[in-house]
């Protein structure tokens, strides 16, 4: 079991079932799960999961970090319903890698719990995924989820 458990949440299906798993594998005594998020511009229209609905490709900052904030109020809520009592939730920007890899070594993160796919893996194809390039370069345990097709 993990005491200290970072989920970068993006709003994708990926994101939300890892969510679960990391609940999981947390020991729900003395455990902290960070929710990380880190507003992006999309290129396309996504909707999100949790219900907060879509989120359109021309959306100024301010609206993708409120957006953001939901997800992260949706997300605890979430983990809450599964048990986890210490949940810290972060919204920051910058680039999803180095903040993930930041706020792991910020927080003394025992692992990473994150989807294998976000939304903005249309552009991943070409320059590698977000979750690939934060499982290489970590210095704690990474463990990504993907759903079922």
């Amino acid at each position: 079991m993990y005491t200290r458990i970072l989920v970068p949440i993006d709003g994708s299906e990926h994101a939300k079932q890892a969510l679960s798993v990391a609940c999981k594998l947390l020991d729900s005594k003395a455990s902290t799960l960070y929710l990380l998020h880190v507003p992006e511009t999309l290129t396309y229209t996504t909707t999100l999961v949790w219900g907060i609905g879509a989120v359109n490709a021309e959306a100024t900052l301010a609206e993708r970090e409120k957006a953001g904030e939901q997800l992260l109020q949706q997300a605890a809520m979430s983990a809450r319903e599964q048990g986890v009592q210490q949940i810290e939730e972060i919204l920051t920007q910058g680039d999803p890698v180095k903040v993930i890899l930041d706020t792991a070594k910020s927080f003394d993160i025992d692992t990473i719990v994150m989807g294998s796919r976000g939304l903005s893996d249309l552009g991943s194809v070409v320059i590698g995924s977000v979750s690939h390039k934060v499982s290489h370069l970590a210095q704690c345990s990474v463990v990504t989820v993907s759903t079922s097709p």
